[in-house]
Parts: C-alpha cells; structure tokens; sequence
C-alpha cells in the first residue's frame, strides 16, 4: 500500500531536516512525502529541491496568517497515496512509524496517535546535531530517563510496542484508550478524507480544523477512530506555546454544525478545484 505523509510546515527548515533524516530510516518504504508550506518561500524551495533519498513533493501558497487547513488540503491534493499520516512540522517520528500506521489501517477506521514532549535540552541536541532522533529512539530509557520525572512530557508515550508482537495482542489491541484526534499524529485512508471534503478552511486561525472539528467528523461519517499509541510513535520538539485562540464565533459555528450534522464541510478540498 502507498503511503502520502503530509507535513504541515512554516519556516522551520532545521526542524523539517530532522523529520526528513527520520523518514530514510523508516522501516517501510513504500511512502512519498508532501510538504505542505503555509507560506511561499524561495529558502524552503531550495531545501526540498536539495532532498535526496526520498519521493517528496511541495505545496506552498500565500502567506496570509495562519492557514494550516488550507496547506494541509493543498497536500491532499497533490497526494497520490492510498492511505494518508499527517504529520507537523515539529514532530519527528520513529523509525517504525509509517510501518506502525500501515500495520494497524483498516477500513473504516482512523489512527489517533500520540507523541512524546521533549525537553528544551534533548530539542536542542535534536537541532545542533549532537543527537540523533534514532539514537533517542534506541536508547531512550536512558537518554529521555529526565522525562518521566516531567509530568508534561508524557514519557510513556514513547515506549514502543510492535503491533506484530504478543505484547500488543494481549495487552494493548482490545484495551480501552483514548481515541480523540490530535492533528500531529494521526492517518486515514485518502478516500475518507476525500469523502468529508478535508481540512475545514473556515475556521481560519483557529486550532479546531486540524483535531476536535475532524475527530467528530470522521465519527458522524460513520468512521470508528482507534489509538496507536505506543505504537506509532513520534518526538514533539519544544517550544513556547504558540496560541491561536477559537473565538466566541468559531466555538458556534462548531456546535451548530455538530447539532446539524455537517460532516462534509463547505470549504474544504472542493474549494480548490
């Protein structure tokens, strides 16, 4: 099965180098990569045209404020895989992740995956190349042993557990977990997400369209969402917390379409064509 992972990215070129160093290390190959710039410049251009190793593509437009729905439905479109990870620019996955995420797919169903919050001084080392995401990966007991003293780290969430093994059979594939969005981690197959028309655009600025606007989308639509935690698993990068408040509007539209069942949004990948 053919993979599309679209990464949602702004300017962060070191960032964007060490998610692109994570992806040659993946155990399953069978993926292209589409960067999708909510912005449009030359730097990140001269970047993604110097990538060797991997089938990546670039999407970029205008920079009009924030407008991560929009760069994201730019990337669907350009996508030519059967099966979609949306990943953001911040997040660097394991080597295992796309493989984790094509294990576990199946119809009728949406991959809710989690990530692990890295420190400032393991987010520095990530970006001045004096660690490797796969060294972290490997070791992590003893080179994240920090984060579990950090309760906003979520050390646990970077155990890794094969869905293949007889640990996850038992322990982890019938358990009851938390199974709402998150916009960083998270897959479906293309045609799901063609079906309910993408990303909302309308909400502009807001943080709904990419996690709670989706989650119960997908849900009215009939899809059943399902947790790869501990299974797919990603780094988050540190940084200061970057809000983009919901408004007293955006809040309302929200409800009234979850009241009325608007699932299939109006301005969404239809908008484009």
């Amino acid at each position: 099965m053919k993979v599309s992972i679209i990464i949602a990215v702004y300017k962060d070129i070191v960032a964007l180098n060490l998610i692109m160093e994570a992806l040659k290390t993946q155990t399953y190959k069978n993926f292209e990569v589409i960067v999708a710039e909510d912005n449009d410049s030359q730097e990140m251009k001269n970047y993604v045209a110097s990538i060797q190793g991997l089938d990546v593509q670039h999407t970029f437009q205008e920079d009009k404020g924030v407008r991560k729905s929009r760069s994201q439905n730019n990337g669907i479109l350009k996508s030519s895989g059967e099966y979609l990870i949306f990943l953001d620019g911040d997040i660097i996955p394991y080597s295992t992740f796309v493989g984790a995420h094509v294990a576990l797919a199946q119809s009728g169903k949406v991959l809710a995956g989690r990530r692990v919050n890295l420190n400032n001084d393991l987010s520095l080392k990530f970006r001045n190349g004096s660690l490797k995401p796969i060294t972290l990966e490997k070791f992590y007991f003893l080179l994240g042993f920090k984060l579990m003293f950090d309760r906003n780290a979520r050390f646990e969430q970077g155990i890794y557990i094969n869905p293949k093994s007889f640990i996850y059979r038992i322990f982890l594939a019938n358990r009851k977990r938390n199974t709402s969005l998150i916009g960083c981690n998270f897959s479906c197959f293309r045609e799901d997400m063609m079906a309910i028309n993408g990303f909302d655009e309308s909400y502009g600025e807001s943080s709904l369209p990419d996690d709670m606007d989706l989650d119960w989308r997908f849900r009215a639509f009939g899809l059943k969402l399902f947790s790869c935690k501990n299974v797919a698993n990603t780094f988050h990068l540190y940084h200061k917390k970057q809000n983009n408040p919901t408004s007293p509007q955006q809040w309302e539209k929200f409800n009234k379409n979850k009241k009325e069942k608007k699932y299939i949004c109006e301005m969404g990948l239809k908008s484009h064509v």
